[in-house]
């Protein structure tokens, strides 16, 4: 199953991607999890120790460059768009309880849609990891869909939009479905975090018109303090941990 997370920057979709790739695992599922947004923070929820040692790959310059064949930070030159990307998961990725992770970084330079070495190295890469990999793949995306072209998206099982109750979340939520359906991904579902009250479930259904919605997570003291300590929010905040393992039977069902 290849599932990419997506919604507005800060609504909890890096928390959700990390437990649920948790309880894949807890499920016998092998695992591979997928920062793929430029604000990388998945290595964090996840538990791993040591943070200062993840390199993003798109700051990798001397590997884009060999792949790519470019020179590194240079742009207008040219370079192969097709670069050999099938060996980085295994030789790049890190394992944290038994989750297996790659930090892809963002493209701080020449804008986010640039054709740039390090912009078709992370979309090949993405590309490798959705039409190749024979595991469970959980990309924990930005709010676009910017690395997920035609091809890609064929692949895509599933695309989960994680919304607030507030109206940007939800207006962010909307036009991600719409590109999500020009893209003709096969499911597009939400789910609601920061949940304080049914005063703000009824509000995301009510707001979230005719999307698929999964659950609820709760606005929760634990889960901010796992991120204020950067540890594991499926070990450290029970509340977190039970409302994902529902909607987990949904999407595994």
């Amino acid at each position: 199953m290849k599932i990419a997370v997506s919604g507005k920057g800060g609504v909890g979709k890096t928390t959700f991607s990390a437990t649920l790739a948790h309880l894949f695992k807890e499920n016998g599922k092998k695992v591979l999890a997928i920062d793929a947004d430029p604000d990388a923070n998945l290595a964090a929820a996840l538990g791993y120790p040591d943070l200062r040692a993840v390199t993003p790959i798109s700051e990798m310059k001397e590997l884009v460059a060999e792949r790519t064949g470019s020179q590194p930070g240079t742009y207008g030159s040219m370079f192969t768009i097709n670069p050999k990307v099938d060996d980085l998961p295994d030789s790049l990725a890190r394992e944290v309880d038994g989750i297996r992770f790659m930090t892809l970084g963002g493209v701080k330079k020449g804008g986010g849609g640039c054709i740039c070495p390090e912009s078709t190295m992370l979309k090949n890469i993405i590309m490798h990891l959705v039409l190749a990999r024979d595991e469970v793949v959980i990309m924990d995306m930005e709010a676009g869909l910017e690395h997920l072209g035609r091809a890609t998206a064929s692949g895509v099982d599933h695309l989960i939009v994680v919304v607030e109750p507030g109206q940007r979340s939800l207006e962010t939520a909307r036009t991600v479905s719409r590109l999500a359906a020009d893209l003709h991904l096969r499911r597009v579902s939400a789910v609601g975090n920061k949940i304080r009250s049914r005063d703000d479930e009824d509000f995301i259904r009510r707001e979230l018109g005719g999307l698929e919605l999964l659950g609820f997570l709760p606005f929760a003291d634990s889960i901010i303090e796992a991120d204020r300590r950067s540890v594991s929010v499926y070990k450290n905040s029970p509340e977190a941990a039970a409302a994902v393992r529902e909607i987990f039977k949904r999407i595994a069902d």
